[in-house]
């Protein structure tokens, strides 16, 4: 009787992680930027459709220049949510949540919400230079982050 009642709690809780699992990737995946654009290819068939290391047997235009996302973009892109090229209160505020429970360590409040949210808000008002409630890109660029210092060589 114990093992059969065992063995049923056993599956009812594997079956609950791999619900929440599941459910982990779901929400991970629906958050990824967007796929890249497909380059066209030439068809496999034929032997010259293989361009040699020197480029000889390229066939048709030159292909792109892949051009790097540039740390702002990639900075913007994170914050944009919906994919707007716009980023609202809300969206430049949700990741500093999180941010602010991983400062109070010890649970005691000592930074307190309301002291972090007016820091951020009026950092979020200096940079919409506009007063629409939402930043553009070039307006989110001049909230990059100071680069940090980096030490003198020992040399």
């Amino acid at each position: 009787m114990n093992r059969t009642l065992l063995g049923a709690i056993s599956a009812l809780l594997l079956a609950a992680a791999g619900l929440f699992w599941w459910q982990g990737r779901a929400a991970t995946e629906a958050d990824a930027p967007p796929p890249p654009v497909p380059v066209e290819t030439a068809p496999l068939g034929e032997a010259d459709a293989i361009p040699t290391e020197d480029g000889e047997g390229l066939m048709g235009g030159a292909l792109p220049e892949a051009d790097e996302a540039t740390r702002e973009e990639k900075r913007f892109n994170r914050l944009d949510r919906n994919r707007d090229n716009l980023i609202s209160r809300n969206e430049a505020l949700a990741p500093r949540v999180a941010a602010f429970r991983k400062l109070d360590t010890d649970h005691n409040n000592l930074l307190s919400f309301e002291e972090w949210a007016v820091a951020t808000s009026n950092r979020f008002k200096g940079a919409d230079a506009n007063g629409d409630g939402q930043l553009t890109r070039p307006e989110f660029a001049t909230t990059k982050p100071k680069p940090a210092k980096k030490p003198a060589c020992r040399c």
